[in-house]
């Protein structure tokens, strides 16, 4: 009976009050003018060409424009933009960087966009307790630029420069995660308004213990909810010491198969890697010739370690002995800053990179993770597969974590070639969920992977999450169409 009621809610009040008379892009003017009074009238826009900017991230999806974007200044703004919108039952959705990979600011059924950007202030830095507090437009490339005397680094890293409250929505990682942890592992407490504009500190107000085991934990709740249960409008971060001293290091393998085989070794061999990511042939070909690089077009692994001059020292010999073991070539350090940020750059350039193989075209990233075991199976196997399908492509990951990525060129315009690319990544998801593992890593759900969410999580592991969103989003206005 509750599904049904819910269900029911949801149906027949998409659309009430100020825009009950207007279709989707047609907000009401008298509605419009009230969210004007809240953030004032430089801070809302309704033209066209902003609304497509605000309907469309760096993925394969269609723009789905809002009706109107704002700009809130600070979170009483946004407290009462979300409850004028819940009272009038407008959707909302929040918008950061718009670096994400899975449609998730797309407007799918209109209403207002929230840009968090001009909310960027860093509101406590706490350096004996290792935290800090930071709202929404604050980047992690501006956060550690801030924290650069302090001793102190946020380590989480996803390429793109990302809004540090987007990462904590969709439960971002990147390259460091093998050693720092992604962000479920670093976010201490957020800040949060609800869809009906009441405000919640997940973990109490002002609090950022390292540990707690006090009542349900709402912090992890809303850590990779993707904007679907409310608008985060500050995070409090763990923040870890600044490494003594640091060292790059890339090596060349004759097979994809090697390259994944020497990741394996290196964890079960405990050297404390802060950094181990691969790249196929053919992404390392797309970077050479992209980011001015001159390392040999083979399957390669990147890796960094932390640590004093001494540890540095035993982890590269460890390593070595590892790789070489595997057949590993062509192995080489980096220990100047400036060599290692220009082949962090690379990796990091590695989606625009593989963009310019194909002019014109966009990108279509899968994001599976397995168990360590299962990485060379899956990784080998998919690698033959996108050799089979014709389509253009290449592998890249994070693979001390198990996790990696195929990017997939495609013509947006030729539904022939974008059904095959969907079909080649459903297929990858669920073979790694046949293999125990996830069908996204770090990029979220979004609107491409709700499927494979039912399949990995069940039934009515399904349903729990849909009963947690009735419960704080009962009228279903908070980012729709992502997720479930």
């Amino acid at each position: 009976m509750a599904r049904l009621l819910r269900s029911a809610t949801w149906r027949l009040f998409p659309w009430r009050g100020y825009c009950s008379q207007k279709a989707k892009g047609e907000l009401c003017r008298d509605f419009v003018e009230a969210l004007k009074a809240v953030v004032g009238g430089s801070h809302v826009s309704t033209a066209a060409v902003v609304r497509e900017q605000h309907g469309r991230d760096e993925s394969v999806h269609r723009c789905e424009p809002p009706d109107a974007v704002v700009w809130p200044q600070n979170v009483e703004q946004v407290s009462r933009l979300a409850a004028l919108c819940y009272r009038q039952g407008v959707p909302i959705i929040p918008f950061g960087t718009g670096t994400g990979l899975e449609g998730g600011v797309c407007a799918v059924q209109g209403g207002v966009c929230v840009n968090l950007t001009h909310m960027d202030r860093i509101l406590e830095l706490n350096q004996e307790d290792f935290s800090v507090v930071v709202e929404p437009g604050v980047t992690r490339k501006a956060l550690n630029a801030h924290l650069r005397d302090s001793g102190l680094w946020f380590p989480v890293d996803p390429g793109a420069d990302a809004s540090l409250c987007g990462m904590a929505a969709t439960g971002a990682s990147g390259t460091n995660a093998v050693r720092y942890g992604t962000m479920r592992d670093n976010v201490l407490n957020l800040e949060v308004v609800l869809p009906d504009g009441r405000l919640l500190h997940t973990a109490g107000r002002g609090r950022h213990f390292r540990k707690s085991a006090a009542g349900y934990n709402l912090t992890g709740l809303f850590v990779g909810s993707e904007g679907t249960l409310g608008l985060i409008t500050a995070t409090t971060l763990r923040l870890h010491p600044a490494p003594e001293a640091t060292v790059a290091a890339t090596c060349a393998f004759p097979s994809v198969q090697a390259a994944v085989d020497s990741t394996v070794h290196i964890l079960q061999a405990a050297v404390p890697v802060a950094r181990i990511e691969f790249l196929d042939e053919v992404m390392m070909d797309a970077c050479n010739r992209y980011s001015k690089l001159n390392c040999l077009v083979a399957p390669t692994l990147f890796l960094e370690f932390h640590g004093s001059q001494q540890a540095l020292e035993e982890q590269l010999q460890r390593t070595e002995e590892i790789v070489q073991q595997n057949g590993a070539s062509d192995f080489s350090w980096a220990k100047e800053a400036e060599e290692r940020s220009r082949l962090w750059t690379a990796r990091h350039n590695a989606w625009y990179a593989a963009l310019a193989m194909r002019p014109g075209c966009k990108g279509y990233s899968t994001d599976v993770c397995v168990p360590l075991s299962r990485l060379s199976e899956i990784v080998v196997q998919t690698k033959e597969d996108l050799k089979a399908s014709g389509l253009t492509g290449s592998i890249v990951g994070h693979v001390g974590d198990g996790n990696f990525h195929c990017i997939l060129l495609v013509n947006p315009d030729d539904a022939e070639e974008l059904g095959r690319v969907k079909a080649f990544a459903e297929q990858l998801g669920r073979r790694a969920l046949a293999l125990h593992g996830t069908c996204t890593g770090e990029h979220g759900i979004g609107m491409g992977k709700r499927q494979l969410l039912r399949e990995e999580v069940g039934a009515v592991g399904v349903e729990t999450m849909r009963q947690l969103k009735a419960v704080l989003d009962p009228q279903g206005l908070m980012n729709p169409g992502k997720v479930l």
